[in-house]
């Protein structure tokens, strides 16, 4: 009989999330394709978040939230706006404790960074970022005002997205007075 790890004994996977804005002050969702979604979130309705992705050893996170924002949506035209001042921290639930991140993960400690995407949307391309290098992990994209995304993400992440919108809330308003 195998028995999982204890939540404790494992730690948190290192990534940023990127929340990206646009002109109207709306915020950039990806639709998470379903092909290796244990939970069968994106089933569920809860398929959509923003980018996000682990940081390498020794990699700057905001160095990290680029890369990972231009391997997720082939966007690199966009100006820094903020960053959120502490990390924030999800936990897996428990029947995906010992699956999900490949087993060695409780959960994901993320570095956020805002946004503002300076290009005209034909650059967006989440079905082959970067011409096709880079694995899609979405299948169609939407702007979407911030403080509903904590109600479109899977529910063990929402206390983390509603830190996100807690965050980033001044965000729109720059844009509906720009």
């Amino acid at each position: 009989m195998s028995s999982s790890p204890s939540r404790e004994s494992l730690p948190y996977r290192d990534c940023v999330g990127i929340a990206v804005f646009n002109a109207t002050g709306n915020v950039f969702l990806g639709h998470r394709k379903s092909e290796g979604d244990p939970d069968q979130s994106a089933k569920k309705g809860f398929a959509w978040q923003m980018p996000q992705g682990g940081i390498d050893d020794g990699e700057d996170p905001l160095r990290a939230a680029l890369r990972e924002l231009h391997e997720e949506t082939n966007m690199t035209s966009v100006s820094l706006l903020a960053e959120a001042p502490e990390w924030i921290y999800y936990d897996l639930p428990d029947d995906l404790l010992g699956v999900g991140f490949k087993g060695k993960y409780r959960g994901q400690r993320q570095r956020w960074f805002a946004f503002a995407f300076t290009g005209d949307e034909k650059e967006i391309n989440v079905e082959t970022p970067g011409g096709g290098k880079f694995k899609a992990e979405f299948n169609a994209w939407r702007w979407e005002r911030l403080s509903r995304t904590p109600s479109l993400i899977v529910p063990f992440k929402r206390d983390a997205y509603e830190k996100v919108a807690e965050a980033f809330f001044d965000i729109p308003q720059r844009f509906a007075h720009a």
